[in-house]
């Protein structure tokens, strides 16, 4: 059965502009029926920093994330298309993908996250690298089911590494991944401080 697709838009900017540097899920349909077995359908957002809170939120996400925006995919407008997904009219949680810069090219990192903010699937959409395969496979996804925010505090994406100790520090993957490791792990951090930020932060006002 198809889905019903409902989009609101909680921006200045229309939708076609998003292309360039927008993250959005290349089969919708497919894409949340996997992530979200249980799901009856979805409600599709775009969102910005400027648009929710301008310069204080960027400066504030910078902070957090621990390494400043820069390039095409982190100026202060760029959109951020959120999945919210539900059965029947009970919320589910969210899919929220970003943009990142690679090795070899920019990489999409999606994640599926319970209304807690709680990872249940972590998905690569995109990937140029000759570890692709690795960086894909169900065992290193499995690696960020159940995790959340507070355990990529102990990230530092400037070096790459996380606190010893930190829940991030568990991560692993194979030395052919060691030059997009940091990559995907740096989108996966700034995917939750968006969120947190953009959508739960506000669902508590």
């Amino acid at each position: 059965m198809k889905r019903m697709l409902s989009i609101l838009i909680l921006s200045a900017w229309a939708a076609p502009a998003f292309a360039a540097v927008g993250c959005d899920l290349n089969d919708p349909d497919r894409d949340v029926e996997r992530l979200f077995p249980s799901s009856t359908g979805y409600k599709v957002r775009y969102l910005n920093v400027k648009a929710a809170g301008g310069e204080e939120m960027l400066a504030r996400i910078e902070k957090r994330l621990g390494d400043k925006f820069k390039g095409l995919y982190e100026t202060i407008d760029v959109p951020y298309t959120v999945y919210d997904i539900y059965r029947g009219t009970e919320p589910l949680g969210h899919i929220h993908g970003v943009n990142q810069k690679g090795q070899f090219g920019g990489i999409q990192v999606f994640l599926a996250l319970d209304r807690a903010g709680v990872i249940k699937s972590f998905y690569i959409q995109k990937l140029t690298s000759r570890a692709a395969k690795d960086l894909r496979s169900k065992e290193f996804a499995a690696q960020f089911e159940g995790l959340s925010l507070p355990d990529f505090a102990g990230y530092d994406p400037l070096k790459g590494a996380a606190k010893p100790g930190a829940p991030a520090a568990a991560i692993k993957a194979s030395k052919k991944a060691a030059a997009d490791f940091p990559n995907v792990m740096r989108a996966v951090k700034k995917n939750l401080i968006l969120m947190d930020e953009l959508v739960f932060s506000g669902s508590k006002k």
